[in-house]
């Protein structure tokens, strides 16, 4: 798997994403990402994976918008079908999980760590959806991920205002669970996924699986009814125009 690096940690695997452009998610990537985690789920040695990044300042940015700019309606449907699928496996997956944020984990990346049952945070990582600001809905699957995730009390700051938060405002919003130093990040992350995966392997995944069932379903039901509707914002001129100017952007960069 190009995108992805896979270490073993005794009974503990460490997945890392591990790309170009900072990580941002690609079709190589959520490739790699499907593919491994119906390997994980297969595998029957490991009791808990850490979700990480081979990036030193970076967790993910979010969707890989150089590669994706120029697709065309149906292209781009067919993408964002694929990552709701990566983000069912990933949501969906019966053992423990838990997401080492060492850097910014903005949009996609934000969303991908939201899979996680916890995440740990490098102080003054940036996390946040900042979706609606570009001009584009969440999409129906992240939303019931974030309904699930983050207090309700804290939806509107996070979905609707689409603000980044770091440190103590990120764990007050309920996208991290902890903070940790960033040379202590990763051990921190590590204790907190043992603690999970002491726990008797078949009932925390039958737990598991029954507390997140009912949002897995509903994510499946209504995310192709609901694309278009991602889609007529995505290539309507105003986002066209905020897209072309960050592509510029990261070109530039």
């Amino acid at each position: 798997m190009s995108t992805i690096r896979f270490e073993r940690e005794g009974a503990l695997g460490i997945l890392r994403l591990d790309k170009g452009r900072g990580n941002a998610i690609d079709d190589a990537l959520l490739e790699d990402l499907a593919r491994w985690a119906v390997e994980a789920a297969r595998d029957d040695q490991l009791r808990g994976v850490l979700l990480a990044s081979a990036h030193p300042k970076l967790f993910c940015p979010g969707l890989d918008l150089v590669s994706l700019v120029d697709r065309d309606r149906e292209a781009m449907r067919d993408f964002m079908g694929r990552f709701a699928q990566v983000l069912w496996g990933l949501f969906g997956l019966l053992k423990p999980v838990v997401a080492s944020i060492n850097g910014h984990a903005v949009a996609g990346g934000c969303i991908l760590a939201l899979t996680a049952d916890s995440r740990v945070a490098a102080r003054g990582a940036q996390i946040g959806l900042n979706e609606v600001k570009i001009g584009v809905p969440l999409p129906w699957s992240v939303v019931m991920l974030l309904k699930s995730t983050v207090a309700p009390g804290a939806l509107t700051e996070v979905a609707l205002l689409g603000r980044n938060f770091a440190d103590e405002d990120a764990l007050r919003v309920g996208l991290v669970d902890a903070l940790a130093e960033r040379g202590t990040l990763e051990q921190d992350a590590l204790a907190r996924l043992q603690e999970f995966a002491e726990k008797d392997q078949l009932a925390f995944g039958a737990t598991k699986g029954w507390m997140r069932s009912r949002t897995v379903a509903t994510m499946k039901a209504h995310e192709t009814e609901t694309a278009d509707v991602w889609l007529d914002a995505w290539f309507s001129a105003p986002t066209r125009e905020r897209l072309r100017h960050m592509v510029d952007s990261l070109k530039e960069n």
